[in-house]
């Protein structure tokens, strides 16, 4: 197993492990999970593009005569990769006492005001931050409103 098999393995794991987490685990820790709102996906390029050089350096293994394994990893980590871009929806869960956003929780207390903009992207202010939230469907905001007010 060379470097590149070690380090493709790797990253592979990595991108596998994420997606467990934020799947699976996410939604069981700090309580019960009382919305589930998917946010707008980001960065369809960035990921089109990651994918397409995933495929290059396939091309280029299989020309040069690679190892299979390493053909294998490059379409492993090409297919988690599709996988986080393009089925998993990136969400935003209200617990009892926080909510998790861009996988870090945030605990109600910090919200020092919730803006909405003409747009429709929900500003949380935090204490030193703004969480720019933008939902997929705009009825969703809605119920963000319902489970913020019964929180104060």
């Amino acid at each position: 197993m060379s470097v590149t098999d070690i380090v493709l393995a790797l990253f592979t794991f990595m991108l596998l492990a994420y997606a467990i987490y934020d799947e699976f685990i996410m939604g069981a820790k700090n309580g019960k999970t009382r919305l589930r709102v998917n946010l707008r996906r980001r960065n369809k390029l960035d990921s089109i593009i990651f994918i397409g050089l995933l495929a290059i350096l396939l091309y280029n293994n299989i020309q040069a005569n690679g190892t299979p394994l390493t053909n294998y990893l490059l379409i492993g980590l090409a297919l988690v990769a599709f996988y986080l871009s393009f089925i998993r929806w990136p969400k935003l869960l209200f617990k009892p006492k926080g909510f998790y956003f861009a996988n870090t929780f945030i605990t109600y207390d910090r919200i020092r005001s919730m803006n909405l903009s003409e747009d429709g992207v929900l500003v949380f202010e935090l204490e030193q931050k703004k969480l720019l939230i933008r939902v997929n469907e705009l009825d969703d905001l809605e119920k963000i409103y319902k489970v913020m007010v019964e929180n104060q």
